[in-house]
């Protein structure tokens, strides 16, 4: 087997049908995997099936992974061994100080945080069964680099819960290593997203201009950072953050 081959690999990609999580699916998909991915939208889960089901075997489900009961339906539709789950759901919110809502706290701690928790917990079985020492199961987890710096925008909320993430999956890193569960983080940059349309429309070419590789993010750079940690390249990779971005943060 490659370096970065994931032939006969399972993995299960929330938010997997648009922006950085479908990216990463297709990603996976190329690399041998058959891929699981889920979204809150049952029309965006079957779009998403058959724009990607040419590139390999994949299976949509729907679900809500701001509660731990849709987290527990999730994981068991899950059957036999996973060896790679890509915590990506996620929600953003903006708006003044005075203005942030108790509701845009909720949003983004539930689905950002406790979701990627929750699920992960509920998947342990399923992640220990697919271990080995040589080849352990792997944990993504999608944090951003508005978790690694102060954001430019009013996202409270958003980029709190990020750095939270980053924190998690250095505890869960610690804690997962002994039962041979690798568990990572990708802080991406500017991608284009759904959630970054807004932002790239109005501030697009400064944004580019900002990184010194001069441009945002394309598919295959999350794609790559993907399936190196999920391959047997980044098995001995566990408790990083990995921003993906251009040297924006980075280089600040």
């Amino acid at each position: 087997m490659g370096l970065f081959d994931l032939t006969g690999k399972k993995a299960l990609v929330t938010g997997g049908t648009r922006g950085i999580g479908l990216m990463i699916a297709r990603g996976l998909l190329d690399a041998g995997a058959s891929v699981t991915v889920s979204s809150r939208d049952p029309s965006a889960c079957e779009q998403a099936r058959q724009e990607l089901s040419p590139y390999g075997e994949v299976i949509a489900v729907p679900a809500d992974l701001s509660t731990e009961v849709e987290c527990r339906r999730l994981a068991a539709t899950v059957r036999g061994p996973l060896h790679i789950l890509v915590n990506n759901a996620g929600a953003t919110w903006g708006a003044p100080l005075e203005e942030f809502p108790e509701s845009a706290w909720d949003k983004a701690l539930n689905l950002n945080l406790k979701g990627p928790f929750f699920l992960t917990r509920a998947l342990l079985p399923r992640l220990e069964d697919a271990a080995s020492d040589d080849d352990p199961a792997r944990v993504i987890n999608i944090g951003s680099i508005d978790g690694l710096r102060v954001p430019a925008l009013p996202t409270y909320s958003y980029s709190s819960s990020k750095a939270a993430m980053h924190m998690l999956t250095k505890v869960l890193a610690k804690e997962l290593g002994p039962r041979r569960i690798t568990v990572n983080a990708i802080a991406p940059g500017p991608f284009e997203s759904k959630m970054m349309a807004a932002t790239l429309d109005a501030f697009g070419d400064a944004i580019a201009a900002s990184a010194p590789l001069g441009r945002i993010g394309r598919p295959d750079d999350m794609a790559g950072t993907a399936v190196f940690l999920s391959s047997r390249a980044g098995s001995y990779v566990t408790g990083a953050i990995i921003p993906v971005d251009g040297g924006i943060a980075t280089t600040v």
